[in-house]
């Protein structure tokens, strides 16, 4: 890594892996395109920054809201610790508006208390929206489906959230 990006801190954000009846996990699939990304893993779980004065549940809540349009989940654990990722080497001063090297995650288990139909991905309020399609997912797929530079993040919550996705 750069020495310059090196010095370059990771942004505050939270992440949801939010549950269904069935034990599946929500997914979106990401807009392509943005931050220059060419992306073969392009699902992923809601997450966002943590805004000035926010908590982190808060956050999680909103962004929950923002990325789904459903405000229909409750938090029902809180990850051990906050799980950071470091941007590829060809997303370093792009990704995440260039101020960033990767991102430190306070991750959030919800159970989903609303019905399908509830979702809403499509953008809102002349605001560019972060996915373009989304489904329901296994828990064990998840790792497979998102950037490999962020799957170290999602294997370590497959470990810990992974008893939500149990009868």
């Amino acid at each position: 890594m750069n020495q310059s990006f090196a010095a370059l801190p990771y942004r505050r954000c939270v992440g949801i892996m939010l549950f269904n009846e069935q034990k599946k996990v929500w997914i979106g699939r990401r807009v392509r395109g943005r931050t220059g990304e060419q992306l073969q893993h392009y699902w992923q779980m809601p997450q966002g920054g943590i805004d000035e004065g926010e908590t982190p549940e808060e956050a999680a809540l909103r962004e929950l809201a923002e990325e789904t349009g459903t405000g229909n989940g409750e938090i029902i654990a809180e990850s051990a610790d906050w799980l950071t990722y470091d941007l590829p080497p060809d997303l370093l001063g792009i990704g995440l508006k260039g101020l960033y090297r990767g991102q430190r995650q306070k991750w959030f288990a919800m159970r989903f208390l609303g019905r399908d139909d509830d979702f809403d991905v499509s953008p809102r309020d002349g605001e560019k929206t972060e996915f373009d399609a989304w489904r329901w997912a296994d828990i064990d797929e998840l790792a497979d489906l998102i950037v490999p530079f962020k799957r170290g993040v999602y294997e370590q919550l497959i470990k810990e959230f992974g008893g939500f996705a149990k009868d």
